[in-house]
């Protein structure tokens, strides 16, 4: 894996790591959960991006740059997916800290952006400013977390680099990652029996992030109302994915609370589909160890009630 470096403070590296857990700061709900799943009772990482806020859009307040400044690992999707938050990666603001990419753990599955009919960007739509960090979501779809494969990727890497960073506790931290695992497995294994009679079913999302977690339970997405960076859909393209609605029988139009929801009122209104609401962050979740069982438990439960309904 490539590592982006990270500097740690002087006091942690005169503290005993007996007595201080390094200070660790996650950028969204998922990254956050697997986190805290692996630092189990020897440490709490820091969640950056609360609530409703879009991990794409998210602008920083003075005091979340300020938390970046304090800590000792960051630990990030990155490659396009926390846009803003790569524009102050490595600058003055943070004390010149970079951070730690998960996307580039060892074992992580990467699908490409889709592209072709609903999936495609219409000429119409904003482009990523150049040199942006949001150019990188072209290479491959970010939303890796969404495959649970991935995620037990990520805690494999999160053990090994808080093992890094508190030698003392990195034993305790590979153990945390396999339980993880073993408990991410049993939930990946109840959500592929709970959504095996809807496979076939079309759909549409409002942005096109469920490409992993589609992939890995054998779904049908058919198209998305905005593009895997959710930038805001042309005319254009609400009439494509209008048309796709029709043509594909799609069942169901899947809004999410981090958006407004007149994108998915225009293009479902007299088609028959139903409207349902699917959230990868977990926005309504409370953050913590749990968190990312929760957050791809409720992904299953949403595409069930509307699918099967």
């Amino acid at each position: 894996m490539r590592h982006l470096p990270v500097l740690f403070s002087a006091a942690l590296m005169m503290a005993s790591t007996a007595t201080a857990a390094p200070h660790v700061v996650a950028s969204v709900v998922p990254i956050h959960s697997i986190v805290a799943a692996v630092m189990g009772d020897k440490g709490s990482p820091e969640l950056l991006l609360k609530g409703s806020m879009s991990e794409h859009r998210a602008v920083f307040t003075p005091d979340q740059i300020a938390t970046l400044g304090t800590a000792d690992l960051v630990f990030i999707v990155g490659h396009g997916l926390e846009a803003k938050l790569a524009q102050i990666s490595g600058s003055e603001a943070v004390n010149g800290k970079t951070f730690i990419q998960l996307s580039d753990a060892p074992g992580i599955i990467k699908l490409p952006v889709r592209e072709g009919g609903a999936w495609e960007p219409d000429d119409d739509e904003p482009a990523p400013a150049a040199g942006s960090e949001a150019e990188g979501v072209l290479a491959f779809d970010p939303h890796i977390w969404l495959d649970p494969e991935n995620a037990k990727a990520m805690a494999r890497e999160v053990a090994v680099d808080l093992g890094k960073a508190d030698p003392e506790n990195a034993a305790a931290y590979a153990a945390n990652a396999l339980a993880f695992a073993a408990e991410t497995d049993k939930t990946s294994a109840a959500i592929a029996a709970e959504l095996a009679p809807d496979k076939g079913k079309p759909f549409i999302v409002f942005h096109d992030a469920y490409h992993y977690f589609e992939k890995r339970f054998g779904l049908t997405g058919v198209g998305s109302i905005s593009d895997v960076s959710a930038q805001a859909p042309s005319a254009e393209r609400l009439g494509q994915v209008r048309d796709k609605i029709i043509a594909a029988r799609a069942t169901c139009v899947f809004r999410e609370p981090q958006f407004d929801d007149k994108f998915v009122q225009a293009v479902i209104e007299g088609t028959g589909a139903r409207e349902g609401v699917l959230d990868p962050l977990g926005a309504g979740l409370t953050p913590g160890p749990k968190a990312y069982d929760q957050l791809i438990g409720n992904l299953a439960e949403s595409l069930k009630g509307c699918l099967g309904g």
